[in-house]
């Protein structure tokens, strides 16, 4: 039996205590029946074209995974027809363009940011079963966001989870709580060891009384942190560190979970990119503005079994109907 990481009832990143980790899996309720649906604002541009057929020996060799924002897959106020509609659920076309892509691309274990409520999980899980995606083992987490969510969907068992000793940290004598938390998840899968370390670092929208720049870089640093717990005890760890890290290559949030290059510790990030050889995952639509914010890094005891050429940025026609963030596939031998 796995545990379920239930959110913080905080309404911001202030400290608004810790997260409950004792809930059992079995608890996830059955997916809700669905609710009238509202159409999404015009898809961003550059639509991109299907992926390649994928080689068929990876059904059976290596292992498959994907991280993907699937854009707030919860209950929420939406802009419709430039008027907010007050608690709705992700619109059913949304829904079903992330399930399409997902399906289409046969992965053994998904990372996802932006998941509400247990049941918007079930929801996703079985949606992705009826599409023929059978992913039954699932971890899920949170931090003080109550909105937001991590989970990880796995093809094979998760057989530990962990909580990071610090979720918290201070700025000019406030307290702060990391906002989505940080999931780990170990999979073991055809014979290894896959350990998943989720992360969706504090948005880029402006707060009151703190630079959002500064939140995110402390919460990198509780990331870095439970990081380096793990390595000090298990050099050789096998982590797949994921997610949302909302900041660019050259930020100083990046540089703090990756670490300095030449030292052990060092993680390396798969060079992801799509067939056109653009490397950008996240569109802010309001901005008009193309981002690198989403990755996939990993220890030095891993790098060597990472696909290179098979791993890349998903390409499909309806990325901006399903999220305002593009999917990533690192594949390993």
């Amino acid at each position: 039996m796995f545990t379920v990481c239930l959110a913080l009832t905080g309404p911001s990143c202030r400290k608004q205590g810790t997260p409950a980790w004792n809930t059992p899996q079995s608890s996830l309720p059955a997916p809700k029946e669905s609710s009238k649906r509202h159409p999404k604002k015009p898809p961003a541009p550059h639509p991109q074209p299907l992926d390649p057929t994928t080689d068929a020996t990876l059904a059976t060799s290596g292992l498959r995974f994907i991280a993907y924002n699937v854009e707030n897959w919860l209950t929420m106020d939406r802009l419709v027809e430039r008027k907010i509609v007050r608690k709705i659920p992700k619109p059913e076309s949304e829904k079903q363009a992330v399930i399409r892509i997902l399906a289409n691309n046969s992965p053994d274990v998904v990372g996802i940011c932006e998941i509400g409520e247990t049941s918007d999980l079930t929801e996703l899980r079985d949606d992705l079963k009826a599409a023929g995606l059978d992913l039954p083992h699932f971890q899920y987490t949170g931090g003080a966001d109550p909105v937001r969510h991590l989970a990880l969907l796995s093809r094979f068992p998760i057989t530990a989870t962990a909580q990071p000793a610090e979720s918290e940290f201070r700025i000019k004598g406030q307290t702060f709580a990391i906002s989505r938390g940080i999931l780990d998840a170990t999979v073991q899968a055809r014979g290894k060891s896959y350990r998943f370390i989720g992360v969706h670092l504090k948005s880029r929208r402006e707060v009151a009384d703190v630079d959002q720049e500064e939140l995110r870089i402390n919460e990198a640093r509780l990331v870095r942190r439970h990081l380096d717990s793990i390595l000090k005890t298990a050099a050789d760890a096998r982590l797949i560190v994921y997610g949302d890290f909302n900041d660019t290559r050259p930020s100083t949030a990046f540089k703090t979970i990756t670490g300095n290059t030449g030292d052990p510790e060092f993680l390396t990030t798969v060079p992801l990119k799509d067939s056109r050889g653009e490397a950008w995952t996240h569109y802010w639509a309001s901005q008009d503005i193309y981002s690198r914010f989403d990755y996939v890094i990993v220890t030095h005891t891993l790098k060597p079994e990472v696909d290179f050429r098979a791993s890349r940025l998903i390409e499909d026609p309806a990325w901006s109907e399903a999220s305002d963030h593009r999917p990533l596939l690192a594949v390993f031998r």
